[in-house]
């Protein structure tokens, strides 16, 4: 790395220190901390949004070089699907909701135990490990330096906390305007580049091998329907259900995912497309996770190398300073500060914060691989997040009080179970079929199964 772009990162670490002290309030009240006071303006959605949504880059990158445009299938069609459902359907009642975080929601609709329950469920949804993980790979690459990855997650991740604890939510907005900029920004250069160098996208298709033209990339209709299901995770995301409680309106809460859509739809195909011409002009790499900082580096100039790095920096960082937030946020106010000490809930949280990092930190090293780890946690918990979630605010899917907390904990121990039983009968800590069956398939078939045995029969008349 040249001091050009080292000074640039340093000038990007500094932005982002004085963005989170800047007006920052001494004495805020929950509401203020985790809300931002509920005015969050409908540029400031879109942006905190869109850049929350892409923190896996290098996942991305690595599916693409591999794969193809059925990235595009698995990882962007289902999810826009789904947050064009959670715009009509959720994001209004979420706002009109007086709860600040799920478990408040799930607890104030079902009981305490349910709260409690969906709580440590969500706090694991939002663990930071894939984010701190990719980053660790990032400073590793762009170094040059033979430093164990833990090292360089280890001192990343410790940044995030600093800096989104000063001010909280509102800490997480400024920054994320700053990523979003950074994000479009650096993969345009780099397509640009990547065009002048190989040729237009039209020009360089037939040069792609079948497999990556093919819509589902050489693999089976049950796979491509796991990865469907696993985007109904848009229905119980926090980050989602932040951003909506946060918004100054309902109408700037729906508005605000109807436009997030369409910017995810043209930063996919930012991001499909330099995964194919990173395939063409790289060929074969060691580690195809890797793709997007090895394009980088072969056709960018110095200076533009640094901001292309800061491109992928910011873009991780993002989903890092919000997953940190909401899983410091969780563990800190939704289960300890709640039933201890409430007064406390805004310090609690900012040491959670700390201690979800670290936790991250040791998930890593069980799990070393990004794409691994989003599929771990949405196999085993989003069955049973599902019908509890969508019934706070859908009468349809609400569940009778004593039913609720068993609608989430059986769905999560079947898919656990199928998923040890998978990995233990093929040998392989990557393999998680049992019987033929991926793990969330069962998980969903018993949330669906408890759903229609156990749902309130007359919702709008209170529950039983």
């Amino acid at each position: 790395m040249h001091w050009i772009d080292g000074t640039i990162i340093a000038l990007y670490f500094a932005a982002l220190i004085f963005l989170s002290f800047y007006k920052r309030r001494k004495n805020e009240s929950e509401d203020s901390f985790l809300l931002s006071g509920r005015t969050l303006s409908l540029p400031a959605f879109v942006a905190t949004l869109v850049s929350t949504w892409y923190g896996g880059i290098l996942g991305v990158g690595e599916y693409s070089f591999q794969f193809g445009v059925s990235q595009w299938v698995l990882f962007g069609v289902p999810y826009y699907i789904f947050a064009l459902l959670f715009a009509v359907f959720l994001a209004g009642r979420i706002r009109k909701n007086k709860a600040l975080t799920i478990p408040e929601a799930i607890e104030n609709t079902y009981t305490k135990r349910t709260g409690m329950v969906s709580a440590i469920a969500i706090f694991l949804l939002v663990s930071p490990a894939p984010y701190i993980l990719m980053l660790g790979l990032l400073f590793q690459f762009f170094t040059g330096s033979e430093a164990n990855i833990l090292v360089f997650a280890s001192l990343t991740a410790l940044f995030s906390v600093l800096y989104v604890s000063i001010s909280g939510f509102r800490a997480v907005i400024r920054t994320d305007v700053l990523q979003v900029v950074l994000m479009y920004a650096g993969f345009a250069v780099l397509l640009f580049l990547a065009i002048r160098y190989a040729g237009t996208p039209v020009q360089v298709w037939g040069d792609l091998p079948d497999s990556h033209q093919a819509p589902l990339g050489g693999h089976g209709i049950q796979y491509l329907l796991v990865w469907f299901f696993i985007a109904l995770w848009t229905f119980v995301d926090p980050a989602f259900h932040q951003r909506a409680a946060a918004a100054k309106t309902p109408g700037t809460a729906r508005r605000g995912i109807f436009w997030s859509v369409g910017f995810w739809f043209v930063f996919d195909f930012f991001t499909v497309a330099a995964g194919l011409y990173g395939f063409l002009i790289l060929g074969e790499l060691d580690n195809p996770i890797l793709v997007y900082p090895e394009l980088g580096a072969y056709l960018l100039p110095v200076g533009l190398s640094g901001l292309f790095f800061l491109t992928l920096l910011a873009t991780i960082m993002s989903t890092l300073d919000s997953f940190l937030f909401l899983s410091g946020q969780t563990l800190g106010r939704d289960l300890i500060a709640r039933y201890w000490r409430p007064d406390k809930s805004v310090s609690i949280t900012r040491w959670c914060m700390l201690l979800s990092a670290v936790l991250g930190i040791l998930l890593i090293i069980i799990y070393p691989s990004v794409i691994a780890l989003w599929y771990v946690i949405g196999s085993v918990l989003i069955p049973g997040l599902l019908f509890p979630v969508l019934g706070i605010y859908l009468p349809v899917f609400r569940l009778r009080r004593r039913v609720a907390a068993w609608a989430m904990v059986l769905p999560f121990s079947v898919s656990t179970l199928w998923l040890i039983l998978g990995t233990l009968t093929t040998g392989d800590l990557y393999s998680y079929a049992w019987l033929g069956w991926e793990p969330f398939y069962p998980g969903l078939f018993t949330a669906i199964i408890i759903w229609l045995a156990g749902r309130e029969r007359n919702p709008l008349k209170g529950q039983s």
